[in-house]
């Protein structure tokens, strides 16, 4: 392990700007959770009052990854998680999720936030089987090589990657598409991907778009709305499962769930075929 490693695996908490707002942090506060400074808190309100439905997406967005994970756990046997942009730890954690059906399940968080790592590190100090690395999504193959990582999944079996509401961070210059297929090819057959992703709103462009360029201009993170056609072309060769690309509200809501309009945030789940054969993907 070289200086760097060893530098990355030592990470405590660090010394942050509390002026600086952090998307991470934002979303911690759109989720009711408490790893957040003013200035976040005050970036955040702006753009929940900006667009209405924005605070019931992202609440939307983060029971539909509770439910997906569930769902591999309980239904496709899956034990592995490698959850890429994880952000700060809150409520629902996928390991949280995946342990409480298979107490044996491995997963490996990764962000790019020292700060969202550090909590994450500290919250896994007593939990086996569940690390958090400091890397950068859009670079696959220095994810993949972490040592973290290859000691905790088996890259030869089956693993769930989420890409939970973080592909919007990416732009179109950094090719999110060869993103995803760099994450999928490392995989073993009979993998899944989850992956959502917000939508331009359709009956709000001028309100959203003033919201956004508040957001850009507070976090210096660029955040680009696609049509769920973009991203289905992402999932090509893959299996889509039922109930398809959706909004997150309507994949596999709760029984009796209220349906409170959201902000357009589209979810999906997909599965590597087992035959290596792309001409089988429903995509």
């Amino acid at each position: 392990m070289d200086a760097i490693d060893v530098a990355e695996l030592a990470l405590s908490l660090p010394d942050i700007d509390p002026s600086q707002p952090s998307p991470a942090r934002i979303y911690d506060f759109w989720l009711g959770g408490s790893q957040n400074f003013e200035a976040d808190r005050e970036a955040g309100r702006r753009a929940a009052e900006a667009m209405p439905t924005l605070v019931g997406a992202i609440r939307a967005n983060r029971a539909f990854l509770g439910r997906v994970v569930r769902r591999l756990a309980r239904s496709e046997g899956i034990t592995q998680f490698l959850d890429l942009g994880s952000g700060v730890p809150t409520v629902g954690n996928v390991h949280e999720v995946a342990m409480e059906t298979n107490p044996e399940a491995r997963v490996v968080y990764v962000d790019v936030d020292q700060v969202a790592i550090a909590h994450a590190r500290a919250l896994l100090t007593d939990v086996p089987n569940a690390v958090a690395i400091l890397a950068d999504l859009r670079r696959p193959e220095t994810v993949l090589a972490h040592p973290l990582l290859q000691q905790t999944l088996d890259m030869s079996k089956p693993v769930a990657v989420l890409m939970n509401a973080v592909l919007h961070f990416v732009p179109d210059s950094e090719d999110p598409a060869a993103i995803v297929a760099a994450y999928i090819a490392a995989t073993a057959p009979g993998s899944y991907l989850a992956l959502s992703h917000a939508a331009p709103d359709l009956a709000h462009p001028g309100e959203q778009q003033q919201m956004l360029d508040d957001y850009q201009r507070s976090t210096r993170v660029p955040f680009i709305n696609r049509e769920p056609e973009v991203i289905a072309a992402w999932l090509t060769g893959l299996e889509i499962q039922p109930p398809g690309l959706v909004t997150v509200d309507q994949w596999e809501p709760e029984p009796n769930a209220a349906e409170t309009p959201i902000l357009r945030t589209y979810g999906v789940l997909a599965r590597k075929p087992l035959s290596g054969h792309e001409d089988e993907s429903t995509a």
